[in-house]
Parts: C-alpha cells; sequence; structure tokens
C-alpha cells in the first residue's frame, strides 16, 4: 500500500470537522469516497468536501477497488457489522468510539481482525493531543509523586431537544448508542486513564435515571482500582442547572497533583509544593488528524500507532459492567 485510500461509512457530524477533512491532509492519505444511507447527505458531503464518489449503499463502498482502508462513523449500533464486513473484504479498519455496542461485540471484531489480519483501529484520538500527551510525560517523569488515587467530575446541564421524543439524539436510546451521555462521553475517559495507568480490575458502580426525561441513564457513580493499585472513583450527571457544569480528572499523588479536563480543553494544571504551574496548548483544527496519520503511517509500513484496541475493548466491558447496574 503506498496510498491509504479511504472510504466513510457514516458521514455525519463527527466527520464534518473533527475527522473527514484530515484524510485529506495527511502525506500518504487520501479520502475517495462516502457512504450515508440518505444519498441526498452523501452527495452534498462529497460535494461540500471534494470527495470523487459517494454511495447510499455500504456494500458499494466497502467493495470499491479505489478504496482500501474503511473509516466507520455510524452510531455504535453497527459499528460490529461495518468493521466486520470490511475486514472480511480486505480493508483495516478505523472505527468510531466507542468501538462496539457492548464488549461481545468487541471480541467478535477483535477476533474477525485476527482471522483476516487486517488492523483495527479506535477513534480514541485523546492519545495525540498535547494535554494529555504532557500529563503522561508528567507521570512518567513522577512529577507528582507515586499516585494514590483518580477522581473523575463530569456534570453537564441537560439538552432540551433530548427530552422531545420527535426529536430525541440517539445519544440517549441504549438501543443505538448503547447508554445515554454515559455511554457517549465516557469511554474518552477510561481510555486516556486506561493509556495512562493500564487496565481497570474491578469496578463497582450506581447507576440511576434521576430526571426520567430519556430512556438511557443520567446519573452514573463509580468506584475503580486498576491492576497497578492505583484506585479511583467517579461521578456523571447529565441533568444539572448550567452553574454547576464541570470536566476535570485529577490525579493525587504523594506530592502533588495533576488536574486536565477531557472536553473543556483547559491549560493542564501540576501543583506540587514548589507552587501551580498551568500547561497550555494548541488543538490542531482537525481533533483527530494527529491520531489518524499515526494510522496512516502504520498502515504504511512507517511505525505503530498509539491506537488500541483490546485497550477500546476493554473500555466497553468497563460501560457493561457500570450499566447493568442501572435502577430507574
Amino acid at each position: 500500500m503506498q496510498t491509504v485510500s479511504w472510504g466513510i461509512i457514516g458521514c455525519g457530524d463527527v466527520t464534518e470537522v473533527k475527522s473527514g477533512p484530515a484524510f485529506n491532509k495527511i502525506d500518504g492519505s487520501q479520502l475517495s469516497a462516502v457512504m450515508r444511507r440518505n444519498g441526498a447527505k452523501a452527495e452534498d458531503y462529497a460535494r461540500r468536501h471534494d470527495v470523487p464518489k459517494w454511495y447510499n449503499n455500504a456494500d458499494k463502498l466497502i467493495h470499491d477497488p479505489d478504496v482500501n482502508a474503511i473509516y466507520v462513523a455510524t452510531p455504535p449500533d453497527t459499528h460490529a457489522e461495518y468493521a466486520i464486513r470490511a475486514m472480511k473484504a480486505g480493508k483495516p479498519v478505523y472505527c468510531e468510539k466507542p468501538m462496539a455496542l457492548n464488549y461481545q461485540q468487541c471480541l467478535d471484531m477483535l477476533r474477525v481482525s485476527e482471522e483476516t489480519g487486517q488492523p483495527l483501529f479506535v477513534a480514541y484520538y485523546r492519545r495525540r493531543l498535547p494535554q494529555f500527551m504532557k500529563v503522561r510525560e508528567l507521570l512518567e517523569k513522577k512529577v507528582i509523586g507515586d499516585i494514590r488515587f483518580v477522581n473523575i467530575q463530569l456534570y453537564h446541564p441537560p439538552r432540551e431537544h433530548d427530552f422531545d421524543m420527535e426529536r430525541r439524539s440517539w445519544h440517549v436510546i441504549p438501543e443505538i448508542g448503547g447508554g445515554g451521555y454515559f455511554a457517549d462521553m465516557s469511554p474518552h475517559q477510561w481510555d486516556i486513564l486506561d493509556y495512562w495507568f493500564g487496565p481497570i480490575k474491578s469496578i463497582s458502580s450506581m447507576v440511576k435515571n434521576k430526571a426520567g426525561k430519556y430512556p438511557a441513564e443520567d446519573y452514573v457513580s463509580v468506584l475503580f482500582e486498576f491492576e497497578s493499585g492505583i484506585s479511583g472513583a467517579g461521578q456523571w450527571c447529565f441533568t444539572v442547572d448550567a452553574s454547576s457544569k464541570k470536566d476535570i480528572i485529577e490525579i493525587v499523588g504523594s506530592r502533588g497533583s495533576i488536574i486536565i479536563s477531557c472536553f473543556d480543553y483547559q491549560p493542564v494544571i501540576v501543583t506540587t509544593a514548589s507552587g501551580t504551574k498551568h500547561f497550555p496548548y494548541e488543538l490542531p483544527v482537525h481533533i483527530q488528524q494527529p491520531f489518524i496519520a499515526g494510522i496512516v503511517d502504520e498502515l504504511l509500513g512507517k511505525e505503530k500507532s498509539a491506537s488500541d484496541a483490546r485497550a477500546a475493548a476493554r473500555t466497553n466491558l468497563i460501560m457493561d459492567d457500570v450499566l447493568k447496574a442501572i435502577d430507574t
């Protein structure tokens, strides 16, 4: 493979800026085709982004001879289906997060990847964003000493359209998204924790639908422990007042602490006995571009990317374990 020629299945909102344009801005990469079940929307996307081909049928895109790699950017309920079909067609897959609707589907995807020899990548792109790489560097240098515990707080006000059955997003329909906004947003947090500290070995949770406005959970509380012995706790709520909005991952060590936001992209804050330092950074215009560039390099035989499909599957296992405790 001299050029990675991508086809996108599901050219929706996430592909407009975060990912789609990046494929044409990376050396050795190009975006050759897009697919959406609504042909008019697929055609419109192709026209606006100068993509040569568009389809309203996934199989036609998968079997297009000009496409040699597939990006699955549909909602989670079809990730496994499309990824498996693409790998069986002999094409590597880059899949949106979460990896699939549940852990069993992730195992099926990993098995097909192994059987076909086709690489499988998952879009946990924070692994190549500067602030998260900075935290990894600080941890490796033991700037805050030995890690004692991790604390996660993610509180968001509700989105009013999610309370309207006619306008409701798939993000709060468990059959499509695997759960609610916890299932959509927390995977990024779980994956980056896995990247920093390794696998989680035990977890317990309380899960509720406190507002009763949509089918999925809106409150989650979790206690967890990594295989390394580091412990942690987290709370997520998606029906708070805007004044209570919060996005914090706090890492507390024997000599200080690190605070980073996962979604608000605030400067990294490091506090030790010598004082507090802020580490600002610049984000790429297309936020997935550094991560995709690493995947392209791996497919071209240059170097291994930061993607880890087995870690991505572990994130789905965590969500399965947490959400089975839901109490409505």
